[in-house]
């Protein structure tokens, strides 16, 4: 089973604000503000929530003003987030007139017809200012923002949940969702046909455009398997023009549904930033995750004694998911090709296991046990029940008092001890803590007296 989070993708004209939004919406400075035009030079992405609703927030470099390219650049930018975006929020200055760029942007959005939402920011630059003032771009849901003052940030959340699908848990029996993730040239696409020609039966072949996800649906030892092979991200700073902006969006929006995610790293440049940071996205999306070394036939020196320390190095590099899987490639001798099927199919076995409650719960008392629970603060956090989503199992929420207060280390703990006691190899899982008598709604606390 899949669960994918809505995505809502910023647009807009460069240093109209959309980066102010994103920080005043996460309530946190991810992203670098400045009075200089262009800042943003790549498209940011954190998970957001807001009233029990999780959502991907996607701030994405400005439109510049390129009369030779403009058009061009919107086309694409537009087509790209029409494709993945679930919600667009087209950000304009209540303290400039509509500009040229303004309008072509609310037509192409429009043509697109997902909800779109004009969010009419600076508003504190112009205090009389109103909703319509606005209304000849023809987008209905128009919106008057201050981040610096935070106005109208809270009304622009309350109506932007109302067009948000609830986070979705889809059941896809004997169907698992594999999707190829990595930089531009890392031989993705190879391994992807190298993929397809292995299997005993190719269900369907859909190819799509150079801005869709490329999927292809086989089977292997009786079972559906889905591939997606998706556009190279490139590093930050080689995005130059605004095209390849919204490939962070596709390739967030595959990893969304995805249960296995094949992180492709070229054997020739490893120790590269960007790949650790789709690792995390992974990570964080709750996938599993496979790391696949390709281009292994290109190194001089192949020997058992190289791929075992290339191993040890790279599981440093990876040690914030030391439970990823680790093959290396090659898909011009089709080197542990049908490995990755293997480990693909026990992933998705592990991501589905399910643990009765009353074993989970004489784990966590023996956990207890061996090491109680450290606090920060001089707090003593206590814990006394963890229950399974039935509907995501990689997911456990774990009731206490004083929950707040455990220490990360702590928490680390607890997912080793979890991973040595049930497996859940290959797959990213999720510990949530809430806050609870001693007494649980479900029975007697575990570690009650």
């Amino acid at each position: 089973m899949s669960r994918k989070l809505p995505i809502v993708a910023i647009v807009g004209r460069a240093n109209v604000g959309k980066s102010s939004l994103f920080n005043t919406i996460l309530k946190r400075r991810e992203a670098i503000t400045a009075k200089e035009a262009g800042t943003t030079r790549d498209s940011l992405l954190e998970k957001a929530s807001y009233k029990g609703y999780g959502f991907w927030l996607i701030d994405t470099a400005g439109i510049k003003n390129a009369q030779d390219e403009f058009e061009f650049t919107i086309q694409e930018q537009i087509s790209q987030a029409a494709d993945s975006a679930d919600v667009i929020w087209l950000v304009i200055e209540a303290d400039i007139s509509i500009t040229n760029e303004d309008r072509i942007l609310a037509k192409k959005l429009l043509k697109t017809k997902k909800p779109i939402f004009l969010v009419v920011n600076k508003q504190d630059k112009n205090r009389k200012a109103t909703t319509d003032d606005f209304n000849k771009l023809g987008i209905k849901d128009i919106y008057l923002t201050s981040t610096t003052q935070n106005q109208g940030i809270e009304e622009l959340l309350d109506e932007l949940v109302k067009e948000l699908p609830k986070v979705t848990f889809k059941k896809r029996p004997e169907t698992i969702h594999v999707s190829l993730i990595g930089r531009p040239n890392v031989g993705k696409s190879y391994l992807f046909n190298k993929l397809a020609k292995k299997q005993q039966a190719i269900v369907a072949d859909r190819a799509g455009t150079t801005r869709d996800i490329n999927r292809i649906d086989i089977r292997y030892e009786g079972k559906n398997i889905t591939l997606m092979d998706t556009a190279g991200i490139r590093r930050s700073g080689k995005i130059e023009k605004g095209i390849e902006h919204f490939s962070v969006i596709r390739s967030l929006s595959a990893i969304e549904q995805s249960d296995v995610c094949l992180l492709l790293m070229d054997a020739n440049e490893l120790n590269v930033t960007l790949d650790q940071k789709l690792a995390g996205l992974i990570k964080e999306s709750g996938k599993g995750l496979i790391l696949v070394v390709s281009k292994w036939d290109s190194l001089e020196d192949k020997t058992a004694f190289t791929r075992d320390q290339l191993a040890a190095q790279i599981k440093q590099m990876y040690d914030f998911a030391p439970w990823a899987a680790l093959v290396f490639t090659s898909s011009v001798t089709g080197q542990n090709v049908t490995k990755l099927f293997e480990l693909v199919t026990e992933i998705y076995s592990s991501r589905n296991k399910l643990i009765k409650t009353s074993v989970l719960n004489r784990w966590l008392k023996q956990v207890i046990e061996k090491h109680p629970p450290a606090g920060l603060k001089n707090r003593s956090p206590k814990l006394n029940y963890i229950t399974q989503e039935e509907e995501n199992p990689t997911n456990f929420k774990i009731y206490g008092s004083q929950v707040s207060f455990l220490h990360w280390s702590y928490k680390r703990y607890m997912e080793r001890e979890l991973r040595r006691e049930f497996g859940f190899e290959g797959t990213a899982i999720k510990l949530w803590f809430f806050e609870k008598h001693s007494s649980h709604k479900h029975g007697q606390s575990p570690t009650k007296d």
